[in-house]
């Protein structure tokens, strides 16, 4: 009971520090506070400029102290034909011989992440494709170096989410898990 109450403590100091949800934590629920059940996900890709530096595991460290829960990963060489599904919108463009050549050129470690508006907070996160309009903070404010190197892929919609989960991930591949700290942002 006690190893319980310290947990529950410290988680509550985690997060009031990381994710800002105070008012959960502080058992302050209310239809303006309370969490829906159901989570949202979104497909986020470490592209292979930030596989070879070595950024995945700061990037995975900015989600999860967000509060998000990693539900799946893999790390493959992206072939073309995946590329071309999950690009399908940018086939006409000029840049899309040299994106896939780039995408091509080494391997991409591929991220669903699960919480309450993970795609829209992602976004924010990771911060304007070209790094020069991201701010310091975001991931390619802090990593990118140039707008056809810019680290990461985000899902830009729930829409587009789920049409790039199901491409990139098989459902067997998604784990449905509880985090230690899951009761602090549900008030079990």
């Amino acid at each position: 009971m006690l190893q319980q109450r310290v947990l529950t403590t410290v988680l509550q100091q985690f997060y009031r520090q990381r994710t800002g949800f105070p008012a959960l934590l502080d058992g302050r629920r209310s239809e303006s506070t309370a969490l829906p059940d159901v989570a949202e996900r979104t497909l986020v890709a470490v592209k292979p400029d930030g596989v070879q530096r070595r950024l995945v595991g700061q990037i995975i460290q900015r989600f999860e102290q967000r509060g998000f829960k990693l539900v799946g990963m893999k790390m493959l060489q992206a072939s073309e034909d995946l590329l071309s599904q999950h690009y399908s919108e940018l086939r006409t463009k000029a840049f899309y011989p040299s994106l896939l050549q780039y995408m091509t050129s080494g391997p991409v470690v591929v991220m669903v992440w699960e919480g309450h508006n993970v795609v829209q907070t992602s976004r924010t996160m990771v911060g304007p494709t070209n790094p020069v309009e991201a701010r310091a903070g975001t991931v390619r404010g802090d990593f990118s170096t140039h707008v056809s190197r810019n680290v990461v892929h985000a899902s830009d919609s729930p829409e587009g989410a789920r049409r790039e989960i199901q491409l990139w991930f098989q459902g067997q591949e998604l784990v449905q898990w509880d985090c230690c700290d899951q009761h602090c942002l549900r008030g079990a």
